[in-house]
């Protein structure tokens, strides 16, 4: 296949591999085909139905190892579903009558693009696969190879999603500083809230790396300043059944002993308890334009809090969301490693003149391939039978019991 014109999108929300992403094809294209032209377009889907877009220059080709020591993405992301039509006429994205598909399709048709490589999540990609199709079946060839972007850690049958290792780091991080408030009053109960919809691999994972910290730590118990204090006392996963009493008997004897409690929270955690309540008086939650909860309107992390501070006599509570600063952060070591191993192969994939979204196949063996469109889901459980997983729970105190709709 021969290939002219590349296009790039960065796609959903951030996490912290776009910027080193985005990089990383501009340098492997440069490398092996440096006659390619490359563009981008802005916000993605929002800059693609509009005809905003970037043409990567020879300054920037010549920079582009730049974009690896930043977060967030260079070229923007949005939130845009090609298949909401009344949202984007809202918008002014498409006008009544259109279909953005088609939209799309004709602007990637009137800018020439052969290759368009998509950074972003299971909505992302799939809706990538849905552009191709339509092209194809226009008598237009498109080839499409997504790179899987999320911090929740939960496209199937993908293994590792970029950006999820850092921000779990970054999570961590976060904690170190906020989880000091303990002792800021008498009897202080602190939440930390963990994005993570539908998976709590981000919490889970977090709540490890900040364990392994914290086992690293000196102490100095004569003045107070004891590893019971700045320890992890519950983790709260959208996985694991919720038995608030239960939980609140338990934290309560925490509180007694240690003076404080500390708990990671993933946001999803709770959730069709809060939207219950919330119905029961009458109220519907606020939905995106994917038709997914905004989990900021009905505040989960206060809900909790909430929930235990009466229960467990906690004379100041503190919700603490780590959310943006985690996903903004520049990638890790681990992840630039991940990120240059799938952006090579994205482009290898792309100059053979194949599609589909590279990633360590977990149905094939773990191989690290471009895997079918239509073999991409989003919204993967995170596996609470993990033994590590077991052990970051033990530490806690707490008992793992599957919520009943895992």
């Amino acid at each position: 296949m021969t290939v002219k014109r590349v296009a790039l999108l960065t796609a959903g929300g951030y996490a912290p591999c776009l910027s080193s992403a985005v990089g990383g094809l501009i340098e492997r294209y440069t490398e092996l085909v440096p006659d390619v032209e490359i563009i981008a377009y802005k916000h993605g889907y929002w800059g693609l139905l509009s005809g905003e877009k970037i043409v990567i220059d020879d300054e920037v080709r010549a920079g582009a190892h730049v974009l690896h020591d930043y977060g967030g993405s260079p070229i923007g992301n949005s939130r845009v579903k090609l298949t909401n039509t009344a949202d984007l006429v809202a918008r002014g994205l498409i006008e009544e009558g259109q279909n953005a598909l088609e939209v799309a399709a004709n602007k990637l048709k009137e800018d020439g693009v052969d290759v368009l490589h998509t950074i972003g999540g299971d909505d992302t990609n799939t809706t990538a696969a849905d552009l191709a199709q339509y092209l194809q079946d226009n008598d237009y060839d498109l080839h499409v190879v997504g790179l899987p972007k999320t911090i929740d850690n939960d496209i199937v049958p993908i293994r590792q999603s970029l950006g999820a290792m850092t921000a779990a780091e970054q999570t961590s991080v976060f904690a170190q500083n906020v989880i000091a408030e303990h002792g800021s009053n008498p009897r202080m109960l602190i939440v930390h809230e963990i994005m993570g919809r539908a998976c709590g691999y981000l919490t889970a994972q977090a709540a490890e790396y900040y364990q392994q910290w914290h086992a690293q730590q000196s102490w100095l118990p004569g003045i107070g300043h004891s590893p019971e204090r700045w320890d992890v006392h519950a983790v709260f996963l959208p996985e694991l059944a919720l038995d608030i009493d239960a939980e609140a008997e338990r934290l309560k004897k925490v509180m007694d002993e240690v003076g404080c409690v500390n708990i990671f929270l993933s946001e999803g955690a709770g959730i069709p308890e809060i939207i219950a309540e919330m119905q029961a008086r009458g109220e519907e939650p606020e939905k995106d334009p994917f038709g997914h909860v905004k989990i900021d309107k009905i505040n989960p992390g206060q809900w909790f809090a909430n929930q235990f501070s009466e229960k467990l006599g906690a004379e100041k509570s503190m919700v603490q969301k780590s959310g943006y600063f985690s996903r903004s952060a520049k990638a890790n070591a681990d992840d630039l490693r991940l990120i240059k191993s799938m952006t090579d192969l994205a482009v290898q994939v792309s100059l053979e003149g194949a599609s589909g979204v590279i990633g360590h196949d977990e149905e094939q063996g773990g191989v690290l391939r471009a895997i079918e469109f239509s073999r991409i889901a989003g919204h993967k459980s995170f596996d609470i039978s993990q033994p590590w997983f077991h052990e970051v729970m033990e530490r806690t105190g707490q008992k793992i019991v599957p919520a009943e709709s895992h």
